[in-house]
């Protein structure tokens, strides 16, 4: 039984990956290639399992693609005084008003569902990109869902396809991490080898 659920899994995974539509792929990269040279900085924004994604693609766009970029979540302080003094659902906006947010940068919106004010689903991320929306600033994301608000006012968006409606959360969560790897790997963004392939000479054949 246990093994035919990873075969399944596996299978969703391939599926997956062959209806990407790469087009999607390529105008998130012009987007942040443009907030780059423009000298904006990335905010990367995300709950639950994406906040922990948020966290790790921070660290791969400023030491790999060389961009100034945030998540909100990496401080627990400000985002726990937030969420005992003003309610969840002002976390991130606020905290982008606090960083002055600028028609110059972007938001990079990892979520699931992209967030449904009249669902209640995630109000903070509709809250923060109505501010984007604002003032002018840019909006890429990566989602699993095209009927949220993230994929209805986002510039670029990838969704990453529903195979199967029982597993939407964990495919969504997988592959923004293969997506975003995508990204700071992209030749138009890249700008500093990643350590394993600077010590790995290249194959001979």
């Amino acid at each position: 039984m246990s093994s035919s659920y990873s075969i399944q899994h596996l299978r969703e995974t391939v599926e997956i990956i062959a209806k990407i539509n790469p087009d999607d792929c390529e105008k998130c990269v012009a987007e942040l290639r443009a907030t780059r040279d423009r000298g904006g900085r990335l905010f990367i924004l995300g709950v639950g399992g994406s906040a922990a994604n948020a966290s790790h693609a921070v660290n791969d766009f400023r030491k790999i693609a060389g961009l100034e970029c945030y998540a909100p979540t990496d401080n627990v302080s400000e985002l726990t005084a937030r969420t005992n003094d003003e309610g969840w659902a002002t976390v991130f906006v606020e905290w982008l008003r606090g960083s002055r947010l600028k028609s110059v940068d972007t938001l990079l919106i990892l979520s699931v569902g992209g967030g449904n004010l009249e669902k209640n689903v995630s109000p903070n991320l509709v809250l923060a990109l109505k501010l984007a929306q604002d003032v002018g600033a840019h909006i890429i994301a990566i989602v699993g869902k095209d009927g949220g608000y993230a994929a209805k006012v986002a510039h670029a968006c990838v969704i990453v396809p529903t195979v199967n409606a029982a597993n939407i959360t964990p495919h969504s969560e997988a592959f923004q991490a293969v997506i975003w790897h995508l990204f700071v790997s992209h030749p138009d963004l890249k700008l500093n080898q990643t350590k394993w392939e600077s010590v790995t000479p290249p194959a001979t054949t």
